[in-house]
């Protein structure tokens, strides 16, 4: 499994009021999307996320995502090497994402990007 990149995944109360922070920081623009009533600013590095808590609680239990080449072939690797898949492969704006809880517990989501 091919590994592109990792993002750090913060909540935020106000997504508006901390973009502009993260922009400057990263040097990027936003890249802007909803999922599941919780809005995503994507800014280099940084998962920006607000929405309601009961969406948020959940989130915050990811320790990041995970860029990878082929969410299918990461699916294959994590159920061999003992890690659960919670939710996917399923679509997403920009490819698919699958969660995974890793034998030590910690969950990460893996991403692909279609085109």
């Amino acid at each position: 499994m091919e590994i592109l990149g990792a993002s750090l995944r913060i909540c935020v109360d106000d997504l508006e009021a901390a973009i502009p922070f993260y922009e400057r920081l990263a040097g990027g623009r936003a890249l802007r999307f909803e999922r599941g009533g919780v809005q995503v600013a994507a800014i280099g590095s940084f998962l920006l996320m607000s929405g309601p808590e009961s969406e948020l609680e959940l989130l915050r239990k990811v320790t990041a995502t995970i860029a990878v080449k082929d969410v299918d072939e990461a699916h294959r690797l994590l159920t061999e090497l003992g890690a659960r898949i919670v939710a996917g492969p399923v679509p997403t704006p920009v490819g698919r994402n699958l969660l995974a809880v890793h034998p030590d517990g910690s969950v990460f989501e893996y991403v692909d990007h279609s085109g």
